[in-house]
């Protein structure tokens, strides 16, 4: 049911801010890749691989790091030949490629001047080998989908650093990235057992093959008896050999990874582990195998509170002698700006700036282990002076077994990176350092980064696995101001002296070298070992083709080059520090731009100056990429740390477009909702009768003139998977006796069961809930009223007022001022009562609505229905789609637990995520529910299933779309198993 929607571009146009920033695009790249280039990599390729307008190049332009350099184009390979030959094309034309995955890198490797290769998109797949003991993984795919799949073997992989959500393992190996409880024993390069290997030759080498070394001598001799003479070399210098050993007895992750030559026994076994750390500069890893670990499932977590910084760190060595897995230290500007994490308690705001916390987490394999570590940690707390917050919840200050209080304590310490840069100065730029000494000298380390920072400064915020002497910390300055850059350089030499001079750390513990480390590799490893690097490099990658000044630069400035600055934005999105964890769970990713993305983009726009062509070529390309396909699910919000909701910035976007007149329009529906209601179901009534005379193939036509005509935003497409009209009459029921009032949705009111399938949700409601002895009353006037969802996804605010004020007196008579629940059968909609309705009501409808319970059709079967129903007709087993709108309830998981008890098996796929229909935006960009739903029908397809089962109408659709399956609610199959 699409509400008029138009365009206009120019309401978009951002006000500058004052002068042009020093790194904006330059009005020379406005027409994107060079037309040269761009040939050139379409006849190599072909031009659906090619990504070369300035939008594409800007977006993929700034990661998670303080970096950001504009590409010169940018390729999608589909496979390993692709990637061969995309390293014949650079060595021809001596050109750079750099490596790029999920782009959460924090030191801009995954950043280039000339080619950037996106290997995240064909790149991902796991296959678990040897009953979870072994992963076969593809780079691309994110570290917490490979978990998923091992999960169920009770196994999961070594590095576990706090990005897994976004984090591919590609950039995880190419890193050596290893989080909080890896340390030096459970990293990429401990763990995995064999990688595939493309070098910059284009030479393939799967380092497991019992052959790989005859291949390896026979493709390439020179890189075969160079590992030979290389290892040799070392080994005859014990001095240098006792120095390797020493620099990796901490976490270190700078330069590249020396011991490879003491550990290996072979050249391609140096060369697997050469590649563990190397960030994309040595070649490409097309395949990775991983040694996994055994879950431990009894776990005991705290958050214990300290006066100062260098007490808690004091406090490191007692817990990590008594088994704990992790032992995490986070100083008082990190607690403060953690209010900003979903369950924080908002007095955290005012702890003193000198205290510090520790989060300590024992796992074991069973409870008797459990126990016995949670008296040891009570002994050790007894005697360490420990603070108590205020307030005080479970697990602060103490210990808790509660998953989701756990679960919760975990979220402040992996949200430390975007809650801080989140919390930092409007228009400034964040810098994550990353460092490691020796573990019993963590507490004067600590003293001495507090002291560097006033010297420079630098109010910085610190945090770190502490029970491997490895710090984080995070400073914030502006780019844009030379001053502040030159403070920045001052504070950065003086730091890299006293890690490497007083403590012999490592400049970086477990974030890759980078540019911002490069050019202090020598002070930290020596000139022997540092030309040793060079020579690794000459070795493998003579051209020079990949990844320049990412782990060697001779400039001594190098660090400072590409510096971003971040103008200020609109207010939703400003403290958004581009971290890329909302990444994955967009629906628009593979299609258009990402939640960063779109930010990214609007902040290029606010770097340009007036009437500048960059800006005309951006604002022209943002209202497809970014506004009219994203979906506003706001599944963003929940992944991001710190609930920057991009969704809600382009629904303002999209209000932003609307005329006075459109808006005024949009409201006269809301009003006269009764007479398009009734309109709508006529118009699907006529359409299901002329599809089941002649086709679709006609309606498809007829509206795809439409389109073409008016525009795409103004008229949906047909699809075949639309199904019929509903009865025109809704089920009969009684207010009398009533437990819930029931309000069918519009989409339930408009449309029938699908095609050849039998149930209608309303029907099935009410029929169920009878049966359970918990009968619904369906209210006369429910006709003409609706959630308000339509309006607000459409960013129509008067619409949504007159909608959103109607629906909630409505809802406050139904229910006798609050007495009886209100069941809504849709996630959608259930979301819009109880939630997005709120901010366009009344004061007095505010508080009517405060006096409401709004259940999802999903928690009403499971908490009220189902323990009153005897399953008669259970089936053998349910694939579900999960809908984004049930993620933003209190109860996500309600869909399965109904689900669990009419079937003998219930899958959710691994790769189930929002299907992008959005309401109607999947019959308004059909291209985005394909793109969305890809991943997860392929992984429905691969068996068969007795039901298919989701909890909102048009999500159903979707998957139908996708799928080929009969999506249905899980309601209808409830009450199919219960007769």
């Amino acid at each position: 049911m699409p509400v008029l929607e138009p365009k206009g571009g120019a309401a978009l146009r951002p006000i500058p801010a004052g002068e042009a920033a020093p790194d904006r695009v330059e009005e020379t790249r406005a027409g994107g890749t060079p037309p040269a280039l761009r040939s050139g990599l379409v006849r190599l390729l072909g031009a659906g691989k090619v990504l070369g307008d300035l939008t594409d190049l800007v977006r993929y332009a700034s990661d998670a790091s303080p970096y950001r350099f504009v590409p010169q184009a940018v390729v999608v390979p589909e496979s390993v030949q692709d990637v061969v030959r995309l390293l014949g094309f650079a060595r021809a034309e001596r050109r750079h490629l750099v490596f790029r995955a999920a782009g959460t890198s924090l030191n801009g490797q995954a950043q280039g001047e000339d080619i950037l290769v996106d290997v995240r998109r064909h790149f991902s797949g796991v296959e678990v080998e040897a009953n979870g003991a072994r992963a076969r993984i593809l780079p691309g795919t994110v570290l917490a989908r490979a978990n998923a799949a091992l999960a169920r073997h009770g196994r999961v992989l070594g590095p576990d650093p706090a990005s897994a959500i976004a984090a591919t393992v590609g950039g995880v190996l190419a890193n050596n990235a290893s989080g909080m409880t890896a340390g030096t024993a459970r990293d990429s390069y401990r763990t995995v057992a064999s990688l595939t290997v493309v070098l910059p030759s284009g030479t393939v080498v799967d380092t497991g093959d019992p052959d790989a070394d005859a291949g390896l001598a026979a493709a390439e001799p020179d890189i075969y008896q160079g590992l030979l003479d290389l290892r040799d070399e070392i080994e005859a210098d014990q001095e240098l050999t006792a120095r390797i050993r020493a620099k990796y007895a901490v976490k270190n992750t700078n330069g590249y990874r020396l011991d490879a030559f003491l550990d290996a026994d072979s050249p391609a076994r140096i060369l697997r582990g050469l590649m563990i750390g190397s960030q994309g500069t040595l070649g490409f890893v097309a395949e990775a195998v991983y040694e996994t670990l055994p879950i431990r499932p009894a776990a005991t977590a705290g958050l214990l509170f300290f006066p100062t910084l260098p007490a808690a760190a004091a406090a490191v060595p007692h817990f990590a002698q008594a088994g704990a897995d992790a032992v995490e230290l986070m100083d008082g500007n990190v607690l403060r700006a953690a209010t900003g994490v979903p369950g924080v308690p908002g007095e955290w705001a005012g702890l003193p700036e000198q205290c510090a916390a520790l989060l300590v987490e024992f796992r074991a394999a069973d409870e008797t282990q459990l126990a016995a570590y949670e008296r040891a940690a009570e002994r050790i707390c007894a005697d360490l002076g420990l603070i108590t917050p205020v307030p005080a919840a479970a697990g602060h200050g103490g210990f808790t077994r509660d998953p989701e209080r756990v679960a919760e304590l975990w979220r402040v310490r992996k949200a430390f990176v975007p809650a801080v840069g989140g919390a930092r100065p409007p228009g400034t730029t964040l810098i994550t350092e990353d460092f490691a000494v020796p573990p019993d000298r963590l507490a004067e380390a600590c003293t001495e980064l507090l002291d560097l920072q006033r010297r420079h400064g630098f109010d910085a915020a610190v945090a770190g696995h502490a029970a491997h002497g490895n710090l984080h910390f995070l400073l914030a300055f502006d780019p844009g101001l030379p001053t502040d850059v030159e403070r920045y350089a001052a504070f950065m030499a003086d730091f890299c002296r006293t890690v490497t001079e007083r403590f012999d750390g490592s400049l970086k513990a477990e974030h890759g070298t980078g540019r911002n480390i490069a050019p202090f590799l020598e002070m930290e490893w020596g000139p022997a070992a540092t030309a040793l690097m060079w020579r690794i490099k000459a070795l493998l990658d003579p051209d020079g083709i990949l990844a320049p000044r990412v782990v060697l630069d001779q400039d001594p400035r190098g660090h400072l080059r590409g510096l971003k600055t971040i103008p200020v934005i609109e207010a939703v999105a400003d403290p958004c520090i581009e971290c890329g964890f909302c990444e994955p769970t967009c629906p628009s990713r593979e299609l258009t731009t990402t939640p960063r993305q779109r930010i990214v983009l609007r902040r290029e726009m606010l770097r340009q100056p007036a009437g500048s062509a960059v800006l005309r070529e951006l604002l022209d390309a943002y209202d497809y990429a970014a506004v009219d396909t994203c979906a506003g699910d706001s599944t963003c919000k929940l992944a991001c740390p710190v609930g920057i909701d991009t969704g809600a910035l382009m629904k303002d976007f999209r209000h932003a477009r609307h005329s006075r007149a459109e808006e005024r329009a949009a409201g006269a529906a809301a009003t006269h909702w009764h007479a398009a209601e009734r309109a709508t179901r006529a118009a699907v009534a006529t359409a299901d009768a002329v599809r089941r005379r002649v086709g679709d193939r006609p309606l498809a036509a007829v509206t795809g003139l439409a389109r073409r005509a008016v525009r795409p935003e103004l008229v949906p497409d047909w699809l075949p998977e639309i199904p019929g009209a509903a009865p025109r009459a809704l089920p009969r029921t009684e207010r009398d006796g009533a437990a819930a009032v029931y309000y069918p949705s519009c989409v339930n009111r408009v449309f029938g069961p699908p095609e050849g399938r039998y149930g209608w949700v309303p029907q099935s409601l009410v029929t169920v809930s009878a049966r359970a002895g918990v009968p619904v009353w369906i209210p006369p006037d429910v006709t003409g009223t609706c959630c308000a969802t339509i309006w607000h996804s459409k960013g129509y605010d008067e619409g949504n007022a007159v909608m959103a004020n109607r629906i909630v007196e409505h809802a406050w008579v139904w229910t006798g001022g609050g007495r009886l629940p209100i069941v809504v059968d849709a996630t959608s909609c259930t979301l819009g009562l109880a939630h997005e309705v709120v901010p366009y009501l009344t004061g007095a409808n505010r508080e009517l609505h405060g006096e409401l319970t709004v259940l999802d059709a999903t928690v009403w079967a499971a908490d009220h229905v189902l323990p009153r129903l005897t399953v008669t007709a259970p089936v053998g087993s349910a694939v579900l789609h999960p809908t984004c709108s049930a993620r933003h309830l209190a109860r996500p998981g309600a869909l399965a637990e109904v689900a669990a008890a009419i079937a003998d098996e219930v899958v959710v796929p691994d790769d189930a995520g929002c299907c992008g229909f959005a309401g109607d935006r999947g019959l308004l960009h059909e291209e985005l529910t394909s793109s969305a739903t890809r991943a997860e029908a392929e992984e429905v397809a691969a068996r068969g299933f007795s039901v298919y089962l989701s909890a909102s109408r048009m999500c159903e659709v979707g998957m139908a779309r996708a799928t080929g399956e009969p999506y249905e609610s899980v309601i209808v199959a409830l009450e199919r198993a219960t007769r």
